[in-house]
Parts: C-alpha cells; sequence; structure tokens
C-alpha cells in the first residue's frame, strides 16, 4: 500500500507595495479629491484667456471659446502629465494650466497680426511650432537636471510659493459683486480669514477623509454663508447653456510666422525651467526623487500638451503651482486624483453651466483658500534649503540673489496700476500686465522678466554656473572642484575609492560594483551607481556593510564624536548623551550589528532616542532593511556633500573617514 504525499500548497504570492503616487482612492474619493483641485485650479485658469480677451480685443462671444477650449485642454493636458503615455508625462499629482508667461508674448503677436480673432491664428500657428519644438528638445533639456542642486530647487520652489502668495492676497480683499478690489470692507477679510480658519479647523479636528478634503469643504462652507448673506449669487447659471464644446480651429487656419514662432519657442524654454521647479517640488513632497528621465517626460508632456492647446484654442501649458501646495496640505499624493480632476475639466469644458457654478465662488473665499496653499509650497522651498551649507557664502549669495531678483520682477507688476476689464457686464479688477518687464527693449528680451518665478528661476540657475561650473571641464564632483566626471571615469580602482569610498565606509564590495558602472554619462549616473551598488548585496554583504557603521555616541580618544555627520548629538549634556550610549548598546546587544539613523531626518536628540527604542521591537529581518535604508539616505547625502563642493569643510569630513550614526 502506498501513501501519495499531499501535495504542497502554492506559496503565496507577494503583494507588492504600490507608492501613495500609484495608489488610486475609492470612486466617492477619487471625484471629491479631483473636484478639489478643480477648484482650486479654476480661478487661475480662466484669467489667462480672460486677459488675453481683453488686450487684443475680442468679442463676448470668443471669450466664451476660450475659456470653454482652456478647460477642456487642461484637462487633457493634465491626464497627459499624471497618467502618461510612452515617455510623455511625469506620473506625478500635477495638474496643467496655462501659463501667464505666455500672456505679454500672446498679446504682442495678436496685435501685430490684425488683432481680434485674425491675430489668435498667428499665435495658434506659433503655439503648435513650438509644442512640437519643446517635445523633441525634453531629452536635451533633462540634462540640465546635474545643474539643479538643492540650492537652486529649493530656491526656485520658494520663489514660486512667495510670488504667489498676493495673487491670493489680491483675491481676499475683491469684492465679489463689483469683481473690484476693496481692502476697506471688513466683510472680504471676513470671509477670506473665515474660509482660513474653517481649513484650519477640519484639519484639526478631522481624520482619514475629511481631513483630505478640508480645502473643498472650507470653500463649500464659506460659500453658504456667503450666499446666505447675499454676497454670493448663482445666477450666472442659469444664463450658461447646458452644452458647449469649442471645435478645433475655431478662429480659422493657424498661420505661421517666424519671428512669432522664435518667441513662442523662448516663452516654452522658459516654461520648461519653471515647470522643472514644480516637478521637483512635487517630488519632494510625495516621496519620489526626481531622474532626469522624470524631467524629459514632464517637458514632452507640456510640449504635447501645449501641441493640443494651439489646435483646441488654447495656449501654452506647464505645472500649475497653485496645485502643487493643495498636495502638500492634504497629503493626498495619488495622480489618479489629478486624473479625475482632468476628466472633471474636459467635462465641465463641454458643460459651461456647471463651469459657471465654480465660477460664482465669492473671490475672498478663493484668496482665503490660495494663501494657504501658497504659503505652502513656499513651505516645501525652505525645508529643501534646510539641506544645504550656508556656511559657503557661495549658497548664499545663489538663494538671497534669486529670491532678490524674483520679488523685484513680481512687485513691480503688483505695484503698477490695476486695470478694469469687462466680465459679462461685470467689472474684474486684475494687475496690468506690464512690470519691469516694459522696460526691456524687445518682446524677447521681455519674456523672462514676465514673471518673479520665471526670473528668479533663471537666475539660480546662472548663479549656480557661475560659482560651480564655470571655467571646469566637466561637472565638479570632488576634491573641492578638482576632480571632474571625465576624470572619474579615467580612474583606477584605487582612486575611485579614496575619492568615493567615504560614502559607503569603504566597504570594498560596494565601490567595486559601483566602480564596475563606469562611464559614467553624468553626476545622476554615478550616484545611481552607490545606490543600485548597495541593493546587489547577499545577506552577508549587506550585513557587512552595516556592521562597517559606528555605535551611536561612539567617542574618538579626543573626546570628539566618531559620527561626525550626527551634528545635533555633538553638543548633548552628559546625562543625554549617556542615555544614546545605552539606546546604541541595548540595540547592538539586541541584533547583533549598530543602530543606523539618518542624520538629516533624526538629528534631534528627542527624535534620536523615540526612532531607536520605537525600533527595538522590530524583528531582525526588518531591522537589517530598515538599516539598509538609512544607509542608502546616508551616502545619498554625503554624496550631496560631495558633490555641491559647498566648503573646506565638506573635504575634512571626508578625509576623516567619516562615521554616520
Amino acid at each position: 500500500m502506498t501513501t501519495e504525499a499531499t501535495p504542497a500548497s502554492p506559496p503565496a504570492k507577494k503583494r507588492k507595495r504600490v507608492h501613495p503616487v500609484d495608489q488610486v482612492p475609492p470612486p466617492g474619493k477619487l471625484v471629491a479629491l479631483g473636484a478639489q483641485h478643480v477648484v482650486a485650479f479654476y480661478a487661475g485658469a480662466v484669467l489667462v484667456p480672460l486677459l488675453i480677451a481683453r488686450a487684443i480685443g475680442l468679442d463676448s462671444d470668443a471669450l466664451t471659446m476660450l475659456i470653454t477650449a482652456d478647460l477642456f485642454t487642461c484637462g487633457i493636458a493634465s491626464l497627459l502629465q499624471s497618467v502618461g503615455i510612452w515617455k510623455i508625462g511625469v506620473r506625478l499629482p500635477l495638474l496643467q494650466g496655462i501659463t501667464f508667461a505666455t500672456l505679454a508674448p500672446v498679446i504682442q503677436i495678436a496685435n501685430q497680426n490684425g488683432g481680434g480673432r485674425v491675430g489668435l491664428q498667428t499665435v495658434y500657428g506659433a503655439v503648435i511650432a513650438a509644442g512640437i519644438a519643446t517635445f523633441l528638445i525634453a531629452p536635451f533639456f533633462a540634462k540640465l537636471i546635474r545643474f539643479l542642486p538643492p540650492v537652486v530647487t529649493g530656491t526656485l520652489i520658494t520663489i514660486i510659493g512667495v510670488c504667489l502668495i498676493p495673487v491670493g492676497a489680491g483675491d481676499a480683499v475683491t469684492n465679489p459683486h463689483e469683481h473690484l478690489h476693496d481692502n476697506a470692507n471688513w466683510k472680504w477679510v471676513c470671509y477670506a480669514l473665515g474660509t482660513i480658519l474653517l481649513i484650519v479647523l477640519m484639519q484639526r479636528f478631522f481624520r482619514g477623509f475629511m481631513a483630505t478634503i478640508a480645502v473643498l469643504m472650507g470653500l463649500v462652507v464659506a460659500t453658504f454663508i456667503a450666499w446666505l448673506c447675499g454676497d454670493a449669487s448663482f445666477g450666472i447659471v442659469g444664463e450658461a447653456g447646458w452644452f458647449g464644446f469649442t471645435p478645433p480651429f475655431a478662429f480659422g487656419a493657424p498661420m505661421w510666422d517666424l519671428v512669432a514662432i522664435v518667441s513662442m519657442i523662448v516663452v516654452l524654454l522658459v516654461v520648461a525651467v519653471e515647470s522643472t521647479g514644480s516637478i521637483f517640488a512635487t517630488g519632494e513632497i510625495v516621496g519620489k526623487r526626481i531622474k532626469k528621465e522624470d524631467v524629459a517626460a514632464a517637458v514632452r508632456a507640456d510640449g504635447v500638451a501645449t501641441i493640443f492647446g494651439g489646435i483646441f484654442n488654447s495656449f501654452p501649458y506647464t505645472a500649475f503651482s497653485e496645485n502643487v501646495g493643495l498636495v502638500r496640505l492634504t497629503g493626498v499624493k495619488s495622480r489618479w486624483v489629478v486624473a479625475c480632476a482632468g476628466v472633471i475639466m474636459i467635462i465641465l469644458g463641454c458643460l459651461p453651466k456647471l463651469a459657471k457654478v465654480v465660477e460664482s465662488i465669492p473671490a475672498p473665499i478663493l484668496g482665503g483658500a490660495a494663501l494657504i496653499m501658497f504659503a505652502t509650497v513656499a513651505i516645501v522651498g525652505i525645508q529643501t534649503l534646510t539641506s544645504v551649507d550656508f556656511t559657503d557664502h557661495r549658497n548664499l549669495i545663489i538663494a538671497a540673489t534669486s529670491l532678490a531678483v524674483a520679488l523685484y520682477v513680481q512687485f513691480s507688476q503688483s505695484a503698477t496700476p490695476t486695470t478694469v476689464i469687462e466680465k459679462g457686464g461685470a467689472h474684474v479688477d486684475v494687475p496690468a500686465l506690464p512690470g519691469v518687464d516694459q522696460a526691456m527693449p524687445n518682446m524677447i528680451l521681455q519674456i523672462p522678466f514676465s514673471t518673479g518665478i520665471t526670473m528668479g528661476a533663471i537666475t539660480a540657475i546662472l548663479l549656480n554656473l557661475l560659482f560651480f561650473h564655470v571655467g571646469r571641464r566637466g561637472p565638479a564632483v570632488a576634491g573641492r572642484g578638482a576632480i571632474t566626471l571625465d576624470a572619474v571615469n579615467k580612474m583606477t580602482y584605487v582612486e575611485f575609492s579614496q575619492t568615493f569610498g567615504g560614502l559607503v565606509q569603504n566597504v570594498d564590495w560596494v565601490v567595486e560594483r559601483a566602480y564596475e558602472q563606469r562611464p559614467f554619462e553624468d553626476v545622476h549616473d554615478l550616484r545611481s551607481a552607490f545606490q543600485e551598488a548597495m541593493l546587489t548585496g547577499s545577506d552577508e554583504e549587506q550585513l557587512q556593510l552595516i556592521r562597517a557603521f559606528p555605535d551611536l555616541g561612539a567617542e574618538d580618544e579626543t573626546g570628539e564624536l566618531t559620527a561626525v555627520d550626527h551634528k545635533g548629538l555633538s553638543h548633548l549634556e552628559e546625562t543625554e548623551h549617556e542615555n544614546v550610549v545605552d539606546l546604541a548598546k541595548a540595540y547592538k546587544e539586541h541584533f547583533g550589528f549598530p543602530l543606523v539613523i539618518d542624520a538629516q531626518e533624526a538629528e534631534r536628540y528627542d527624535r534620536v532616542l523615540r526612532n531607536g527604542w520605537a525600533r527595538m521591537d522590530n524583528s531582525e529581518t526588518s531591522e537589517k532593511s530598515f538599516a539598509l535604508i538609512e544607509i542608502a539616505k546616508i551616502a545619498n547625502h554625503r554624496f550631496d556633500d560631495l558633490v555641491a563642493d559647498a566648503n573646506p569643510l565638506t573635504s575634512a569630513r571626508f578625509s576623516r573617514q567619516p562615521e554616520l550614526s
């Protein structure tokens, strides 16, 4: 008699972890969160076609066509950027909108070619051509990422937030009946501050989904109160039709003018720089490292969206910084929320009546919400700048000068007399278009000076080039600028190890595998080589890497901390230092390897203790994984120090073979 063995059940499939960016909320939440983005975006979206229509002498029907076309194409552009097709779209929660940088050139091109509907034919020819050019240059533009260290990206993100705050402040004091600025009326102040208070209270007392839609609910509740007080009207909703779609080339076939095309290409190049700032800001918020491929994909999406804009009677597109602040404020990182917002905008572009509902929200209420969102963007920039060594005067000058130039350009516009334009029988009070850009002798030179964000970005990039790249053969990657990427690719293994071994505690197998990946195309490839090398190690090798790090709180014979990167632990009281040593000892006895904590993220004494003791309850396998993650972060920060060539302290660090806690 034989006994058949029971076949073993197949092992359960490991569920793949999905990044928050790729998670899809339930349908109800998805729609609500998407609607929140649309409401936050709407006012800025319709302002651009409004200003253009007035400046080039368009009739009321043409204005309606521009607004519906704008919303429709915004939706397509947002889907391209958030969902992505092939190598088009960065696949981050980035909402697309018409860039304000196009205002001056579009108006000038249209008026120089007959104005009104006729002038738009030349505009759209230039827009389509510029979109094609942007798509083609995307891979080359992406290579500029090596010129965007934290001092540049952090400064740019801060500038974006600071320059947008006056926009929210202007809405916050706008009379919703006459659409004119009215600083002296206490009601508009109450609406703006009341909206802020509602959002803050919802963030404080609600959890989960209700907290994520705090901005939307704040706008709804505040609008309802304004309606009860007679300061919100939905009369324009009844005047609008249920269905309306602006067909392609509604103003006639595009016309091609070389000067107009070149001008628009310059605009798109400037816009690409501005978009890059929003990409880095969003990457910082959602926890995704931005690579050159991501920048290329985002710029391609801008190019394709701009082509669609020219076809569907709209204008060049860029990532809307207004919505970056909303992502940070709500903590909702899903790109599918923005994709849903894109679908909603496509619907709004075909249903004028629904679009008018959003348009009916009083300006002071929108302004109150905008103030929080724009300030949040600035905070993200400040967070990025915390990793920059400002003891080096070069970094200080880059950040300070860029901010000064940006605010000079931005506030020169807001300080000029306002322009009153008509909209549906009412009047809209907006800042006059010209600022300091008016002093420039021609349109090409006016473009960079059209917005503070644009000028700030250009200034930061140029100053970084001046201080850290000019006069060098290739990008400096080590040795206070003495070692370039060309030199790294020619190094022997011994030279490579001496230069970069400190990134990973001089553990040979990591350095060897990174060295084998030569030649490096750029600094990003060099960084990635070390990150990928660490992932290829066996369990024994990775354990060796972990054990190469010193005990937390360990001191050398002089009494100085061996872990020189952990600045926050260098000035502890004796009792506090003993507590750190006790933690490190208990951890090592428990797991058999040292406690590794990234200095940049857990620098404070109390955080170190809380983090360390909390990890004592984990399994050994989990702790190895945690340790490797921390080591990857540490190596990344060390790499930033080495590449940035910030000051002599950097070289001193690495000459001592730094030990990170």
